[in-house]
Formats: structure tokens, C-alpha cells, sequence
């Protein structure tokens, strides 16, 4: 017969005594190890226990019933200190010196600041790993929530989780961490992408790029579906050696990408941008090659940074409205923070675009 082994994790003064599968006893009983016992995932046995109303009655049933044959407790300690309220909120941004996003942390402070909340504003680089530091940094800080755009890079979400299954408010916002149990605060991008492709064709535009965004985020997806689906509207095939993916989202990507397609593709007449640094790589692109804009081809792009209206020729966009997404994301946080409901209902909001006509359409 086998003996338990028992490993003595120290950590922030606490003390956990851990025995192995032999026996299944531990010091102190957690969601994750009612999930890990379930075979189903800490969020949901975090709502089942909480009677959500989303969870099977037979689910809350089985959690239950598991919770009290392994004596769970809920730890009392470590929720009193995080209902502690520190009246800050933890903000992660995939990079600031993007016109977009520093519109939207600045939707975000005007809101924060006048509902008596600070604010920690972490950027992730466009990179993974540093989303991963980041919000545990923002969690060890004990900030009252997050308000999250995630990096290029990321495509899977269990640092997110975590700090949801441990009850910390978390709202999405622009690129969303889609699959979890958060609210969400995005643009209508597949409607604004859809708005960008019929104004191209009302204008005579037949053989349309699409200088696309990363594959992984779901705002490209979405502007890429809106493209394909306003072609299929006006019985345009859609030809997948139009669609090109800039992933590093730099104007010299697009520039050169655009290039290409000028060099193989002669009847090009014209170019949606995923944003408006894709289309500006377009606009120097068919410059350098004496094509006239908007005669020959037309370009649009998305996002009306502030650029869009400073370049010759000034570029056609699609005004998403950071400030706004600031504005309603902080205050959808700070509405989940301050509910004295047990179970709080997430909610999606998608704010409207704007189609802006200029020059190069």
C-alpha cells in the first residue's frame, strides 16, 4: 500500500499541505481542485456554486455535492482582503503611441476619475508574455478590476481566467479575449468593414484588396467578413489572392505587400486597409508608382486616426470612436465592481461606426 507524500508550499505567509491521489486531502480545498476532480474548468464550478443561472441544474448538483465530500470552504481571508476596495482599476493596452488606443485610456481616466477611481496603465508590447506579467502585476496590486485589450500575439486565455475564477472583474475591450465569462465593449468592425467595401464599390470599385489584420484577433476576422459579405452582396467573386494579412501592422508591411499586388495584379481600382496604417502603406505604394488617387484607385481605411486627415491625399475611413470605447468600457467595469449582486450579468455593447469620405475616395 502506498504512502501519501506531503509537499509544504510557502507563500505570502500562508501554509498549504498538499497529499497526493492516494488519499485526496489537502489543507485547504480549492475551486481548482473541485475542477480538476470534475474534469470541467474552475469558471464554471465557480458559477455553480454560486447558483448562476447559466449552469445545468445537474452541474450545480455534482459541484455541490463534491464541495461539501471534500469539506470546501471559501477562503475568507483571501476575499476579505480582495473586497478591500483600493478604488483603483488595472488598464492593459497593446501599445500607447497607437492613436487609438491612447484615445481610449483617455475615455477611460475621463470616466475613472470623475466615479472616484485611479488608474494603472500597463502596455503589453504586442506580446504575450508581457500581457501574462502584466495582469499578474495589476492583480498583486490589488486593483478592483481590468479593462483588457489583448496583444497580437495572444491566443489563449488562462491568465485571464484565473483572475476570473477568483472573482476579479475583467471588461474587454476592441480586441476581446472571446470564449470567456467577461463583458465585452467593442466597434461594429464587421458593419464598418461592410460600410468601407460599399462605399469603394459605389465609387466603381470592382477588384477590391483587402489589407487584412492579424488572423488570431477576432476585430479581423469580423472586418474580413464584412468585406467578403459586401462583395457576395453586390455579386462580386471574392478572390482569396486579394486578401493579404499584415500581422505587424506597420505602413512599411502594407507598403510593400501593396507592391506585390500592383506588380501581379494590374486591374487593382481598390484597397480597404484593416486600419488606417495599412491603407497609408497603400496610399505610398500607388504613389510611387504614378497611379492616381482616387482616379485610378481608391483607398479607405479604419479607425480615423489622427493622421487620416493630415496626409495628401487625406484618406477615406471609418471613425470607431475610441473615447466612446473608453468611456462605456470603464464605466461597465466600475458598474460590475460596484454591484452588490452575487452573480453579475456580463453584457456585450457594440458602439456604431461612421464612414468618413476624403480624398482618396
Amino acid at each position: 500500500m502506498g504512502k501519501s507524500i506531503i509537499i509544504v508550499l510557502f507563500k505570502e505567509q500562508s501554509i498549504r499541505i498538499i497529499f497526493t491521489s492516494f488519499g485526496y486531502m489537502k489543507a485547504h480545498i480549492t475551486i481548482k481542485d473541485l475542477a480538476r476532480e470534475l474534469n470541467i474548468s474552475p469558471s464554471t464550478v465557480s458559477r455553480a456554486l454560486k447558483d448562476h443561472p447559466d449552469i445545468s441544474p445537474e452541474t450545480k448538483r455534482v459541484v455541490k455535492e463534491l464541495a461539501e465530500r471534500l469539506h470546501y470552504k471559501p477562503n475568507l481571508l483571501a476575499q476579505g482582503l480582495r473586497k478591500s476596495k483600493t478604488n483603483t482599476i488595472g488598464v492593459i493596452v497593446p501599445e500607447l503611441v497607437h492613436f487609438f488606443f491612447s484615445t481610449v485610456v483617455s475615455g477611460i481616466e475621463d470616466i475613472a476619475y470623475s466615479r472616484g477611481y485611479n488608474v494603472i496603465l500597463c502596455q503589453s508590447a504586442e506580446m504575450y508574455e508581457r500581457e501574462v506579467t502584466d495582469a499578474r502585476a495589476l492583480w498583486d496590486s490589488r486593483v478592483d478590476g481590468m479593462l483588457v485589450s489583448i496583444s497580437k500575439q495572444t491566443d489563449r486565455f488562462e491568465h485571464f481566467q484565473e483572475l476570473l475564477d477568483e472573482g476579479l472583474p475583467i471588461v474587454f475591450f476592441d480586441r476581446i479575449a472571446k470564449g470567456l465569462d467577461a463583458s465585452h465593449v467593442v466597434v461594429d468592425d464587421y458593419q464598418g468593414a461592410f460600410n468601407a467595401v460599399e462605399h469603394l464599390i459605389s465609387k466603381g470599385c470592382k477588384k477590391i484588396v483587402h489589407l487584412a489584420g492579424p488572423e488570431n484577433l477576432e476585430i479581423s476576422k469580423n472586418r474580413l467578413n464584412g468585406y467578403k459579405d459586401c462583395l457576395r452582396k453586390y455579386q462580386i467573386e471574392f478572390d482569396e489572392s486579394l486578401v493579404v494579412s499584415c500581422p505587424e501592422g506597420t505602413y512599411e508591411e502594407s507598403k510593400r505587400f501593396t507592391n506585390i499586388l500592383l506588380n501581379n495584379i494590374r486591374a487593382i481600382d481598390g484597397v480597404f486597409g484593416c486600419n488606417d496604417m495599412a491603407a497609408l502603406g497603400a496610399i505610398l505604394a500607388v504613389k510611387e508608382k504614378g497611379i492616381m488617387i482616387p482616379d485610378q484607385i481608391k483607398i479607405i481605411g479604419f479607425s480615423d486616426w489622427q493622421l487620416s486627415n493630415l496626409i495628401e491625399p487625406r484618406l477615406s475611413t471609418v471613425y470607431q470612436g475610441g473615447f466612446e470605447m473608453g468611456q462605456s468600457a470603464a464605466s461597465v467595469l466600475i458598474d460590475e465592481i460596484e454591484s452588490d449582486k452575487e452573480v453579475v450579468t456580463h453584457i456585450q455593447k457594440i458602439i456604431s461606426t461612421k464612414l468618413i469620405e476624403r480624398d482618396t475616395t
